[in-house]
């Protein structure tokens, strides 16, 4: 793979930044942008008169999604961030009183206050708190009992870069008949999730991460099984099968995962998404992860030598995109706005540094990086 053509064709970025910070919010590459730029324009001189060309452009966009997860379009639904889809299927799920549900204490905030919301419903939340930098599937597993009627955790945490074995998981809940939900955002990219061998029942992910995308354009997978088991939410002109313009009212839901699409998509970002999905699945999607798995190990190696201690498991199969680094006396938070003044974006989470690669980044944005750490040592604050 060129990678150094990619680069200067698709991320204008590199112009300016050696931009590690792929786990916040991305860069959208070039095709993106166009498509946004392109959309702007139709809109300003010809208002409504294209939309019919923007929805078949949707449809392609639904059908890419399919084919990253390895779906079916009919388990597809656009939704406007994570915590969209997380709570469409929380509120959406038929609870009974004194059911719980079990999740990792390290989760984003947006995996855990929906659950906790349904608290009024009569439903507990057991948070399992990590060990040794990883969460255990073991832990997870002695928190399900007789009332547990879901699991929901993310693929990869977002402060640790740990990566949960969601194949195992998703054999314990089919063990113990509870569903599985996958907050996905920061996994799929750096890791392939495929739906028909990993037995997933629900799974969300905004597209502003790894996948390129811009903010409020996101997918809520619900495989084919729980679609009329779920209470649709959000309900609207789109949900059901009749047309807008159809005489009178036909409340018939489709029988597909649009019906949580209620009205107006948030058409430019979606078509831009689907732009962007179209470079990960032209490059290929195991090329895209390889490539950043291997990124990352990069970002690892450069970090140990510059004096900084890696965060959490060593053991490949729990690593992802996301490397954490600690460094004693080291305040991460003035690290990254010495970095972002030197042109190199990081972030930091929860007390730690968080680097997150992504394909384009190259031998030179890794160097900026390693002589950026190495200035840092011993900077405890400002």
């Amino acid at each position: 793979m060129d990678w150094e053509s990619l680069r200067a064709a698709e991320f204008p970025i590199t112009e300016r930044w050696a931009y590690f910070d792929h786990a916040a919010v991305a860069p959208i590459p070039r095709r993106a942008g166009d498509i946004l730029r392109t959309w702007a324009d139709d809109q300003e001189q010809n208002g409504v008169i294209h939309w019919l060309d923007w929805e078949r452009k949707l449809g392609t966009t639904r059908r890419q999604i399919a084919e990253l997860l390895n779906a079916e379009v009919d388990e597809i639904a656009f939704v406007s961030s994570t915590t969209h889809g997380i709570g469409l299927i929380a509120e959406g799920f038929p609870w009974r009183e004194g059911d719980s549900v079990v999740t990792a204490a390290e989760e984003y905030p947006s995996n855990v206050y929906p659950w906790m919301n349904l608290a009024s419903r009569g439903v507990e939340l057991r948070t399992v708190p990590s060990r040794d930098g990883r969460v255990w599937a073991r832990d997870l597993a002695a928190a399900i009992d007789e009332t547990t009627r879901l699991l929901t955790i993310s693929h990869v945490e977002f402060a640790s870069g740990f990566r949960n074995d969601i194949d195992a998981l998703a054999e314990l809940c089919k063990a113990r008949g509870i569903a599985f939900f996958v907050d996905a955002i920061q996994g799929l990219g750096p890791l392939v999730i495929d739906v028909k061998r990993t037995p997933i029942d629900f799974l969300a992910a905004d597209g502003h991460k790894w996948l390129l995308g811009p903010e409020g354009a996101g997918l809520l997978f619900v495989r084919r099984e729980w679609i009329d088991r779920l209470r649709p939410l959000g309900v609207g002109w789109h949900s059901v099968v009749s047309s807008f313009n159809t005489p009178g009212f036909n409340f018939t839901l489709k029988p597909s995962a649009e019906r949580w699409e209620g009205g107006s998509c948030n058409m430019p970002g979606l078509q831009a998404f689907g732009a962007s999905l179209s470079l990960i699945m032209e490059l290929g999607k195991e090329t895209v992860s390889q490539r950043i798995l291997e990124r990352a190990e990069a970002v690892r190696e450069i970090a140990r030598s510059a004096g900084w201690q890696v965060y959490g498991s060593t053991r490949g199969d729990d690593l992802s995109g996301i490397v954490a680094l600690e460094r004693e006396g080291v305040d991460p938070d003035v690290v990254v706005r010495r970095l972002r003044a030197a042109g190199v974006a990081v972030a930091s989470r929860r007390g730690r540094l968080r680097i997150s690669p992504h394909v384009y980044n190259n031998e030179e944005d890794l160097e900026r990086l390693r002589m950026g750490l190495i200035s840092d040592l011993g900077h405890a604050s400002e």
